[in-house]
This record gives structure tokens, sequence and C-alpha cells, in this order.
């Protein structure tokens, strides 16, 4: 039995514009297609890919959506109007015109066929154009070189282990972008032990006043301004990247901009803070692991991983056979405690012997049970 293919489905720039034309919000959405307002932020993000039937009711709305934009696009279109009439020709005051000779069409060129590349060529050669940015990105977000490089790396990894999804995403880069820098936003990087111990800051005053500008931003405000004014995105993809909608990412936007001049007056120009951000990350000497070694890496931890998920799933099913093997097969109700009845105690019932006692009652059965033979007086 063959499986139907799914239901072709618009970018995911195009989803939220046509959401948005429809004067939609996500929650609205939401709840026409059957699920959760985060779902719909993570559809339109890039971030998931519905599947089944949540899948065919999406494309479904989304082309209704563009039946109804390209209806209102017709009826908004002006119809030309017809032309007047030529003015009759005679044969009297007309010549006839020389018929032109049609020129040949000019052959086109034969072009190479292009080089199909393997998904290791094509995963090394996203990871040279891009891994060098987004450490510099990274940076301004955590202030820690060894955290960025790690952050990207392990985004890259878990990049080569959807290579499929990531292959067909029409921005490959963003998507490598937003995993980055949730995990380096993580709240659980406070509990790693390096977080404790600070690394030496810029080595320019004015570069260690910019990123301790940065860092004490809130997170979400410190991502949108990296990404607004640091990486070039517009608003729209700003929001769909934060996962938020366009005006709490304008918002957040303004509130970091407003932090940011309170402390650095020359940076109010946002022309002047994407120069300032773009030198900060520049200044930093900020390496990046070869890709194979950040291939290899990820393919390491996916079998470890993997094992241990073996082992920790024989060991759970050996505890539970032994557990099983071992349990009594019957229940043994405890003997329940004697009352006294018009003054007279209960009798003592004999309950389960202690080691001891059983010890001492399995010494007594060893022994003789006449004892040892009488002695009797003799004479000399």
């Amino acid at each position: 039995m063959t499986r139907s293919p799914a239901p072709p489905l618009p970018p995911p720039k195009a989803r939220r514009r046509l959401r948005e034309t429809a004067a939609l919000t996500q929650a609205q959405l939401a709840t026409r297609v059957g699920v959760t307002p985060g779902t719909v932020r993570a559809w339109e993000s890039g971030r998931t890919t519905p599947r089944g039937r949540k899948r065919e009711a999406y494309a479904k709305l989304l082309k209704t959506l563009a039946d109804e934009e390209t209806a209102r696009q017709t009826a908004q279109t002006p119809r030309p109007e017809p032309d007047s009439a030529p003015a009759p020709n005679t044969a009297q005051n007309t010549a006839p015109e020389p018929t032109a000779k049609p020129q040949p069409e000019p052959v086109p060129e034969a072009r190479p066929a292009p080089v199909a590349l393997t998904p290791a060529q094509a995963f090394d050669a996203l990871y040279e154009f891009g891994a060098p940015a987004l450490v510099r990105q990274t940076f301004l977000l955590t202030g820690r070189r060894e955290q960025a490089r790690e952050s990207v790396e392990r985004a890259f990894q878990t990049a080569w282990e959807h290579w499929p999804e990531v292959a067909r995403d029409r921005d490959p880069v963003g998507w490598v972008r937003a995993t980055a820098y949730e995990y380096a936003l993580s709240p659980w990087q406070r509990l790693r032990p390096r977080h404790r111990h600070p690394e030496p800051p810029p080595a320019d005053p004015g570069d260690r006043t910019l990123l301790n500008t940065l860092l004490r931003l809130p997170p979400r405000h410190r991502r949108t301004l990296v990404l607004y004014d640091g990486v070039g995105l517009d608003l729209p993809e700003t929001a769909a990247e934060t996962e938020a909608s366009t005006p709490a990412a304008a918002n957040r936007l303004l509130r970091a901009r407003e932090a940011v001049a309170g402390r650095l007056p020359a940076l109010a120009d946002p022309q002047v803070l994407h120069r300032r951000l773009a030198e900060l990350a520049s200044n930093e000497r900020l390496g990046v692991a070869r890709p194979h070694a950040v291939r290899g890496g990820g393919e390491r931890r996916a079998r470890f991983w993997t094992r241990a998920a073996i082992a920790f799933t024989a060991a759970l099913i050996g505890t539970t056979a032994l557990t099983v093997h071992t349990a009594p097969t019957h229940y043994e109700p405890p003997v329940s405690p004697g009352q006294a009845v018009r003054g007279v105690p209960p009798r003592v019932a004999q309950g389960s012997l202690s080691d001891e006692e059983l010890e001492l009652r399995q010494k007594l059965r060893d022994q003789l049970q006449d004892g040892p033979e009488r002695l009797s007086p003799r004479l000399e």
C-alpha cells in the first residue's frame, strides 16, 4: 500500500504574508486548523513542518487565502479601454510595404550541466559560507567566545542530522542561525561550570562598553536588536525568527535601542549602531572548526546517544524481568493483633522466627535428643 504524497506548502515567509494579507491573527488561524498558536508560529518561522491531516488542512487553508488574494487583485486591476478604430486604408494612398526577410534565430550556446553535489559537499559549502559570520553574531548575544563557537557547531550538527529538511529550506543559513541562537540563549547555560569563570573582555574600551550594554538587555530584546540592526533582517523576518508578532518585535527593538542610547548616546542613530555592531563582531578573532570535524562530531554524538538509549532500554527490560521473577506469586495477609476479651489477655500468636531464633532451633535439632549417657559409679 503506497502513501499519498503530502500536499505542497508555500515557503514560511509566504505563509505569514498570506495570513497577514487576510487580516488573520495566529490564534485565529490556529483555531481554523485545529492547533495551538505556538505551532503556527513554528510553521511560519520554518522551524517545524506540519504533517498528516494537519498539513492537509493547513495547505487547504493557505490555498483558499491565496485564491482570495488573487481574486482581490483581479478585481482591483483596471481593465484596458478599447482602442479607437483605425482609419480605412485605401489602395490609392498606401503603397505596399516591403516584406522583411526573416533573420535566422541565434543558436543558444550549450552550457555544461551543473554538477550535483553530495550531501557532505553541500553541507561543507554551507558551513564554510555561514559559520564565521554566525560565530561573530552569536558572540554579540553571549559575550563568550567559546560558547559562541560551541553553539554554532551544535547548530550545524543538528542541521546535518536533519539535512534533507535543511537542504530544501529556502534559507538554510537562517535555519542554522535560529538553532544556534536558541542554544546560546538557553537558560541551562548558566548551570555549566564554565559559565562561572568570566572570559577576558575586548581590548578596546568602547567595545567593552558596548558589549556590556548588550549583555544587560533581556535575551529577547538582545536577539531582536542583533537580528535587525546587526544581521540586517527586516521586521517581519525578525518577528518570524523570534517567534513573535510583528508589533511585539517592533516594541522589543524600540526598547533595546532606547536602552543602548541611554548608556551610549552616540549610538542613537541606527546606522551608527549597525556599524558599531559590525566592528565589535569583526574585532574579535573567532576561529571555527573544519566542516568534516563538525560532521564527525555530530555523528559520534548521535552514535553515543543511540547506544546509551539501547543500553538503558536493555537495563530497564532486565530489571523488569528480574522483578517479575522474584516477586511473590500470592498474597500473605499479616497476622492481626489480638484483643483482650472480658479481661482475659489474648493468646500470643506464633509469628515468623527471626534469624537468631532460626539458628537456635537448628542447633537444638542437631544435638542428641536423649542427652549424654548416664555415668554410674564403679568400685575400684
